[in-house]
């Protein structure tokens, strides 16, 4: 996602719905956590979990 930063006055449901449809985008595991102030999306924050799998078996 980009770090751009953008002002809550000049945004519109468009590009709202489009950061958050590239914040899901290739999401496997984790989640999307969208912030608001006075109604208006502030932060979208992406968060992504990894799980690792043993390769051999253990002892």
């Amino acid at each position: 996602m980009n770090d751009t930063l953008r002002t809550p006055e000049s945004q519109d449901d468009a590009s709202v719905l489009r950061e958050i449809r590239s914040a899901l985008q290739d999401l496997r595991f984790g989640s999307v956590e969208i912030t608001l102030h006075n109604g208006l999306v502030v932060q979208i924050e992406r968060k992504e979990k990894f799980r690792l799998q043993p390769s051999g078996k253990q002892a």
